[in-house]
């Protein structure tokens, strides 16, 4: 059986939310994000952030200014004993009719192919409608975080993910005995 992974949002989800996020300076780890992290580690699952960074294509910042936030991210979480398997990003514009940005899996595809393992097996994290139809588009079990813009998404009622939780660290307690389950 190939190893298990969590596909995650970035913004709003293990991050601070940062209207177009350019400063690395701006990152933040949200409460609870590292803890949820490391645990989702311990049960051997891979941890892939699949992110939309619509601002390049708008010409907010450039893809050197996104991989100062990720190298920002990654020492924050190193810090925190988290390494992430790999970052993918979306670098186009909402009309730009790529196949990478979500809920399009193009990003989920190539990781994939990248570490051998079955998207339908993955669990999608994240705060946003996207991330609940990226999962749904992949049969992947989804879950909806309230930190970012989930709460509102959720209070809203416009999306069903398969489950909500309040943070990361949350999200690690849902996700634990699924795994070992193998569901």
């Amino acid at each position: 059986m190939s190893r298990r992974f969590v596909v995650l949002d970035r913004d709003g989800t293990i991050i601070a939310e940062r209207h177009y996020l350019s400063d690395p300076d701006q990152v933040e780890l949200l409460p609870g994000a590292a803890e949820g992290l490391r645990r989702m580690a311990v049960l051997r699952l891979g941890l892939i952030v699949v992110t939309n960074q619509s601002g390049v294509a708008r010409g907010y910042f450039d893809l050197e200014r996104v991989d100062e936030i990720h190298r920002r991210m990654r020492t924050l979480l190193a810090a925190e004993r988290v390494i992430l398997d790999g970052i993918y990003i979306c670098p186009h514009g909402p009309d730009e009719d790529c196949e990478c940005r979500k809920p399009r899996p193009g990003l989920i595809l190539e990781a994939a192919a990248k570490f051998h393992f079955e998207p339908r097996e993955c669990f999608v994290i994240g705060d946003k409608p996207c991330d609940i139809e990226l999962g749904q588009a992949i049969s992947a079990t989804t879950i909806l975080v309230r930190t970012g813009y989930g709460a509102e998404h959720e209070a809203a009622g416009t999306i069903k993910p398969d489950h909500t939780a309040d943070d990361l660290r949350a999200a690690a307690e849902l996700i634990a005995p699924l795994a070992r389950s193998g569901k």
